[in-house]
């Protein structure tokens, strides 16, 4: 038989472990893997590289349309291109910060259309949970094909442009729960208490605070555990499927643990940046490093590292939330926008400081970027390198530092906290269903050969 493309001589990571060996594809997926496989029109040469599936980025913000008021901030040709070099072969795009918001059937249809002809890696697409829209979007958005719903427990969205995101009160997040349940999908949840969170926030802001440390203390551990309670609870009473997005503590994993165990159907994340960055460091960075949940203090940092390495934390993100430098570029803290661009550096970031600093086997790996978020949100064809599955590959190169620089970010707005930092592996080449849609010699490639994943 003669394939369509042959990758030899790389330690592929399949579900069994990481192997030497040779993965052959035709039509985009995986047809054979083993040694001596025939003749292909395009073979790759592995040697030396790690062959991961592509990542699953299960939290990704991409503001396409911009409505006229986002049009600056990231949009699909940028944000692609910055999944293609990261070795993001797909992701699940938020419902924000889109204008208008994907929160019914007309909005999800915009979206869609905004990517037509624009998308590098593949896109599957969350439908928002809103106040307004409980009187028929939740099944609007289903029909159409999302593959999960999310939801705020925190303040969110801008009330002065109409159609944007809205975070819910006690009783949307449970009529959306009963609505989302019936669907049988999975509702992915911002979990902080708004009305502590804002007011303490507000107190430091009036009191003179600027920096990103008192931001950091204005959203202490419980307001993230007490809201993780909050929707368990609501989970277990209306059968919804959740999940607990961007987890910045360990507290807050171990009640989705205990849940867990005691029959709740729940998972959870984290992401890149509650791994590698901490409290003391922020207002050297700057602003561009501000989030939500926050960075916190290296203790902290120590025992995320611990829960994930446990196998208690299902998988890590990169809540790739950018915006325009202006919105960045402030004195206060409290004033800037946060959310951090980061989908380019989770795969080489993680890699260094999870295999190659921590020890975390290949297969755990494989299983956090890719497997496990797939698996989730139900992407049956994608995740890992076995028959059958979609051809998705990311090639890392261990052991092979570098130091990030501004201009090699493919991102529209060139900023983010990984720039200038000493990252110990690279991404050589990611494939999206066969096609080599980056490469280190030669770039992105100008093709946009991603689609839109429907359920």
């Amino acid at each position: 038989m003669s394939y369509d493309l042959i990758i030899k001589n790389g330690l592929v990571i399949l579900d069994s472990g990481e192997v030497e060996t040779d993965v052959a594809v035709k039509d985009g997926v995986i047809v054979a893997i083993g040694s001596e496989l025939g003749e292909a029109e395009k073979v790759i040469d592995a040697s030396g590289l790690v062959v991961s599936p592509g990542m699953v980025d299960a939290h990704v913000h991409i503001t396409d349309p911009g409505g006229g008021y986002r049009d600056e901030w990231e949009g699909y040709v940028t944000g692609t291109a910055s999944c293609a070099k990261g070795g993001v072969t797909s992701f699940m795009e938020m419902p924000l910060n889109q204008v208008p918001a994907t929160v019914d059937g007309q909005s999800l249809e915009i979206k869609y259309h905004a990517g037509v002809g624009k998308l590098k890696s593949d896109v599957g697409s969350f439908g928002g949970v809103v106040p307004f829209n409980l009187s028929g979007g939740i099944q609007e958005l289903h029909k159409g094909g999302v593959a999960a719903y999310k939801c705020f427990m925190a303040t969110c969205g801008d009330r002065s442009i109409d159609g944007d995101f809205m975070n819910v009160d006690d009783y949307s997040l449970y009529e959306g729960m009963r609505q989302v349940a019936k669907t049988g999908k999975v509702l992915a949840i911002h979990a902080e208490n708004a009305a502590i969170t804002d007011k303490l926030g507000e107190i430091a802001y009036k009191n003179g605070e600027t920096t990103l440390k008192a931001y950091v203390a204005s959203r202490p551990v419980f307001t993230e555990v007490e809201p993780i309670r909050r929707a368990i609870l609501f989970a277990k009473e209306t059968g919804c499927r959740i999940h607990i997005c961007h987890i910045a503590c360990p507290e807050g994993v171990a009640e989705v643990t205990k849940a867990r165990k005691s029959g709740v159907d729940v998972t959870c994340e984290t992401c890149t940046h509650y791994l590698y960055f901490d409290t003391d460091e922020l207002d050297a960075i700057g602003p561009v490093v501000k989030c939500s949940p926050p960075i916190r203090d290296k203790a902290n940092q120590n025992g995320m590292w611990e829960k994930l390495l446990a196998g208690e934390i299902d998988f890590v993100t990169s809540d790739h939330s950018p915006c325009t430098p202006d919105l960045k570029d402030k004195d206060n803290a409290f004033e800037a926008w946060g959310g951090i661009s980061g989908v380019q550096n989770n795969v080489d970031v993680l890699f260094d400081e999870g295999v190659q600093k921590r020890g975390m086997s290949l297969r755990q790996f494989a299983d956090i970027i890719a497997a496990n978020p797939a698996a989730r949100y139900d992407l049956a064809q994608k995740g890992r390198i076995s028959l059958g599955k979609d051809a998705d590959f990311v090639l890392i190169k261990p052991n092979a530092p570098y130091t990030l620089k501004a201009e090699e970010l493919e991102y529209r707005n060139k900023i983010s906290p990984y720039i200038g930092r000493k990252i110990g592996a690279q991404v050589i080449q990611t494939i999206l269903r066969g096609h080599v849609i980056y490469s280190k010699e030669s770039g992105v490639s100008r093709d946009f050969i991603g689609e839109f994943i429907k359920k």
